[in-house]
């Protein structure tokens, strides 16, 4: 299709699946941390394990439930990828950044709840190093090719399956344990436990986030030259409908639904 012959859900819609999107993932991450700290005290190998592999598949879930409103990206470099890339207005990227924050912040304090523990809790977990902050610039920079060499060769139906399987494993590659997302850094600050980052590490996240992102860009425009702004709006999963289809761009199951 082109331009101009598809829409996206209001900016509305698709900040509160972004809000919702990013709440649910904090949750996953924080609340699989806490969970595998109580099932397997002292065992880190194992408490890792578990955060991972709860993560992976939680956010391949999410990735479903709100992709198609927002493209579910829950992430701010992702969205910013993106428009840099010609996939998103740089307006529309800037609107999602504090509703990705605001999701992760809560969902974070949701799952400290859920556990009985202090709701808002900072973190004491310091993960300032050299490796931590080389091994966010990886996490990041994989992500992002993830992602955008999928919407730009025609694969983004394939994406929720493969970041939920490239975070779940950069979670034992690196060192940091590839949090690889800014909103979801500031998030797990506010939580004291096994997934938790001190508040002094998370300008040192956040910095390596950025230039892993700048790095995937260039990356992704010298692996695809000739791609369209159109591929790089299917990132991280298809999210426009036809313009001319209104209400009627909703499956038949989402019409019975809303009755």
């Amino acid at each position: 299709m082109t331009a101009s012959a598809v829409t996206s859900p209001p900016l509305w819609r698709r900040l509160l699946a972004e809000f919702l999107g990013s709440a649910f993932l904090a949750a996953v991450v924080v609340g699989s941390g806490i969970a595998a700290q109580r099932l397997s005290p002292g065992d880190t190998g194992l408490e890792l394990l578990e955060n991972a592999a709860a993560t992976a598949a939680g956010l391949y879930a999410i990735i479903l439930m709100f992709g198609p409103i927002s493209g579910g990206h829950f992430n701010p470099v992702v969205s910013f990828a993106d428009a840099a890339l010609g996939g998103l207005s740089w307006r529309d990227a800037t609107a999602y950044l504090p509703a990705q924050v605001a999701g992760c912040i809560g969902g974070a304090i949701t799952a400290n709840a859920m556990f009985a523990q202090a709701a808002v809790s900072i973190s004491a977990k310091d993960r300032t190093s050299p490796a931590h902050f080389l091994s966010e610039v990886i996490a990041t920079l994989g992500l992002i090719l993830v992602i955008f060499a999928l919407a730009r060769s025609g694969r983004a139906w394939s994406a929720p399956a493969a970041v939920g399987a490239y975070i779940g494993a950069a979670y034992f590659f690196t060192s940091s344990t590839s949090f690889a997302n800014p909103a979801i850094t500031v998030g797990r600050m506010f939580s004291d436990s096994f997934a938790g980052i001190a508040p002094g590490s998370v300008p040192v996240f956040v910095g390596a986030q950025l230039v892993g992102g700048l790095a995937a860009i260039a990356a992704i425009r010298a692996l695809y030259p000739g791609a369209t702004s159109a591929a790089a709006r299917q990132a991280i999963v298809p999210h426009e409908v036809p313009a001319s289809a209104g209400q009627s761009s909703h499956s038949p199951a989402e019409r019975r639904s809303r009755g």
